[in-house]
């Protein structure tokens, strides 16, 4: 029997120190609708009725992942992959909204991210749109 037989609803949960925050961030930063949960998160989607969101939940114990990994830091478990038509303009608009560049880049054509929390996010674009001076 397959997992899936009659729901059309897919999601992700981060942790954060501030669930309800960090859904704005990413609101912000995908523009998307933000949805207040019933206590201290929320979740975004592009409607009501997108079939997948982003959900944010606090963790009062959350420690900041680092990236790279390092041995004995708390390491990334996952990082979220989004594709820009513009990677400049887009990694311009996420500092903008509360992102930072991470310190490591190892693509030419994908600037690594933290969001508020750190959790770390790929911007990227096609290798086809990456401009000639190599800097995306």
């Amino acid at each position: 029997m397959p997992l899936r037989t009659r729901k059309r609803w897919w999601g992700v949960t981060l942790d954060a120190p501030d669930g309800l925050e960090l859904a704005r961030f990413y609101a912000r930063l995908l523009d998307w609708e933000l949805y207040s949960g019933d206590g201290d998160g929320g979740s975004v989607a592009p409607s009501d009725d997108a079939g997948f969101n982003l959900g944010f939940q606090t963790e009062a114990h959350y420690v900041r992942p680092v990236w790279p990994a390092e041995p004995g830091a708390p390491q990334m478990s996952m990082h979220l992959e989004i594709e820009v038509d513009d990677l400049d303009e887009a990694v311009e608009y996420a500092i903008s909204v509360g992102a930072e560049v991470a310190g490591f880049q190892p693509q030419r054509n994908v600037r690594v991210m933290l969001d508020p929390a750190g959790h770390p996010f790929c911007l990227y674009v096609d290798d086809e749109h990456v401009n000639e001076a190599g800097a995306g």
